[in-house]
């Protein structure tokens, strides 16, 4: 774990976060800084820095990353009406924390143009 890495930190209880999900291999809480009504960032408990770095032998942690996603749109409601799962990848993508982090956002239309 990286000593400075935000998210590793939560994960091992270092900061406070509001956790509204967790499988052995993931962590999911709500985004301090919510862009929809429901707005959960899910982790990997383990550091991987993005979807770019992910291996081969990651593949059973990524397909563990989407299913939590699908279970938190479940649980929070919002799954039947639809909802994003986004990752940021790099500086370019916007990805401001480095480590591998989906956006599961939901409870209002992303359609475009809204309305």
């Amino acid at each position: 774990m990286p000593d400075s890495c935000l998210f590793c930190r939560i994960v091992a209880g270092e900061i406070p976060a509001t956790i509204v999900h967790e499988t052995p291999d993931t962590v999911a809480f709500r985004d301090i800084n919510p862009r929809a009504p429901s707005h959960i960032l899910v982790i990997p408990r383990r550091h991987v820095d993005s979807v770019a770095t992910l291996a081969p032998a990651d593949e059973a942690l990524a397909g563990r990353l989407l299913l939590a996603a699908g279970e938190i749109a479940r649980q929070e409601g919002f799954a039947d009406q639809g909802y994003r799962v986004i990752s940021n990848i790099g500086d370019w993508g916007g990805q401001t924390v480095s480590h591998l982090h989906l956006h599961v956002m939901g409870g209002r239309s992303f359609t475009w143009p809204p309305g």
